[in-house]
């Protein structure tokens, strides 16, 4: 169950707070590590020493956010990044792409699969075509198989859904889809923009900043 930590911090009512039924987590920096900054280090070895200035360039562009809500395939992406370096395969750019996810604790998968015997769990995350093919075949190649089905009730991907955090339309997607009512849902994100998106809309909201998940959660 939740803890009393969680409790306080969400600063609701007793009654509230009994009556949360669901939980939609966010995927990186909450179920599973990741690094900007490996990015950035892999990139440059492709030979981009300027990448942090030329990311920048990019980002104006929203290339990044068309790729996140799959309004762009992953070889779009691949031919954008290419104007800037030419001599690169698409292999190579996905590897650095991908570098940032950095593991999932092994420790989140029964926690998780506990955490669902007691609460509807979901899954929403703004992420891509290509960090997701590169994260199922790291969980097939580290765990024997992929058990985010396990996990959780369903997943929402944003390249699918077509929506990204904080924007409403993401949240109200899985509102919608999984027939959820806000006030009794709970939010877990590691970026506060995405809390305040949530919050908006009537959805109990839990930044996790110095923690980890199993930090929220009385098992036993």
């Amino acid at each position: 169950m939740l803890s009393q930590h969680v409790f306080n911090k969400l600063e609701i009512s007793d009654i509230e707070f009994k009556k949360i039924k669901n939980i939609i987590f966010d995927l990186g920096g909450v179920i599973i590590n990741i690094s900007y900054q490996r990015a950035l280090n892999a990139f440059k070895k492709l030979g981009f020493n300027d990448f942090d200035i030329i990311y920048s360039q990019i980002k104006q562009t929203h290339l990044f956010d068309l790729l996140e809500t799959g309004k762009i395939p992953p070889q779009a992406f691949c031919n954008e990044l290419r104007k800037f370096k030419n001599n690169l395969s698409d292999e190579d750019i996905k590897q650095a792409w991908s570098s940032m996810i950095v593991d999932m604790p092994p420790e989140n998968i029964p926690l998780l699969k506990a955490v669902r015997k007691n609460y509807n769990t979901y899954l929403l995350s703004n992420t891509n075509a290509i960090h997701i093919d590169y994260f199922n075949e790291y969980l097939t190649e580290s765990f024997g198989n992929n058990p985010l089905s396990e996990m959780f009730d369903k997943l929402y991907y944003s390249h699918e859904i077509n929506q990204r955090k904080p924007d409403a339309a993401s949240y109200e997607t899985v509102l919608m889809d999984s027939a959820l009512k806000p006030n009794e849902t709970l939010f877990i994100d590691d970026l506060y923009a995405n809390i305040i998106g949530a919050q908006k809309l009537g959805i109990h909201a839990y930044h996790l900043e110095n923690e980890k998940i199993s930090d929220l959660f009385d098992l036993s």
